[in-house]
């Protein structure tokens, strides 16, 4: 049987550029474990197989996959899925803003679909669950040795490493510049003996040292247990750095604002923007959004 999907860059507003994704628009009739061989087949972050919603007050249900795992939650996926489907007319636009709901592993999720002139330019997913905190993470000389960097390399004061989870746990590692981010480079072994098994296995690195006017921030992200060596626009990982950064402000009570470079150092820019509300210093929501395009229509024959 056929099956036809899409390719977009996530996270951009320009080909080539953000964090590539292929979504199959009606993927009926594929059980979970063809789904993953297909990913695994296409080699890209993530692949996603929408279904019809399981709740008729939905849009649509998502299967979301890596190379190597199925993911309860994902933000490019999300925030790219929408966008394709709008794209392709699978979903009614309505004034400047259309509001829908995915069906995903960590529950409803909703993704707020922006319009220009009658298109679809961006999409900005809600967190369905708010940050959770994970166990104490190793060391810093530890980390410093399997990012092969040095400790001096590593912030101090309130940016310490640590482990938070919006659906999908990752380790926030805050390095002093530009330069360290670019000199990060994963020791698998050390990896594997560090980290592999712990609560929080993906990196997720971060500078308050941008290139870009406007932006608070430069990243990076290496997950290598989701098969995937480094990622160049990780949603769900800014999902839950919103609950990092938010809870480390001093403001109690309003809407924080983060812009996070990432995937520069890859040759794939990309651009997420960040919001987290905070009430009486209760982090109450987070939302991450950005651009997305169309790049490839392709189709698979799946064998029956």
């Amino acid at each position: 049987m056929i099956y036809r999907y899409h390719t977009a860059d996530v996270f951009t507003d320009r080909i080539f550029g953000g964090n590539p994704l292929a979504v199959f628009p009606d993927a009926r009739g594929l059980a979970t474990e063809r789904m993953q061989s297909i990913a695994r087949e296409l080699n890209l972050s993530e692949t996603v197989f929408v279904l019809p919603p399981e709740s008729p007050e939905h849009t649509r249900r998502l299967h979301i996959f890596t190379p190597g795992v199925e993911l309860p939650f994902a933000g490019h996926p999300t925030v790219g899925s929408a966008y394709v489907l709008a794209a392709l007319g699978d979903i009614t636009l309505d004034g400047d803003d259309t509001p829908i709901v995915f069906e995903e592993g960590v529950g409803p999720v909703p993704v707020s679909i922006h319009v220009v002139d009658g298109r679809p330019v961006s999409a900005t997913l809600s967190a369905a669950q708010m940050p959770e905190i994970g166990p104490e993470p190793p060391s810093v000389v530890k980390l410093a040795a399997l990012l092969s960097l040095s400790p001096d390399d590593f912030t101090e004061g309130e940016l310490t490493p640590q482990a938070v989870s919006c659906g999908v746990p990752f380790l926030f590692v805050s390095l002093r510049n530009r330069d360290a981010l670019a000199r990060a480079s994963l020791e698998t072994s050390l990896w594997k003996e560090v980290l592999a098994n712990y609560w929080a296995p993906h990196l997720f690195l971060l500078t308050r040292d941008p290139e870009r006017a406007g932006s608070d921030l430069r990243a990076c992200m290496f997950a290598p247990a989701m098969g995937i060596a480094e990622d160049p626009a990780t949603g769900a990982a800014a999902t839950a750095l919103g609950g990092y950064l938010a809870a480390r402000d001093a403001k109690s009570t309003g809407t924080l604002r983060f812009i996070v470079e990432q995937g520069f150092e890859m040759g794939r820019p990309s651009i997420l923007e960040v919001e987290a509300d905070k009430r009486e210093g209760e982090i109450v929501a987070i939302r991450v959004g950005g651009s997305s395009g169309l790049v490839g229509r392709c189709e698979i024959k799946i064998p029956e």
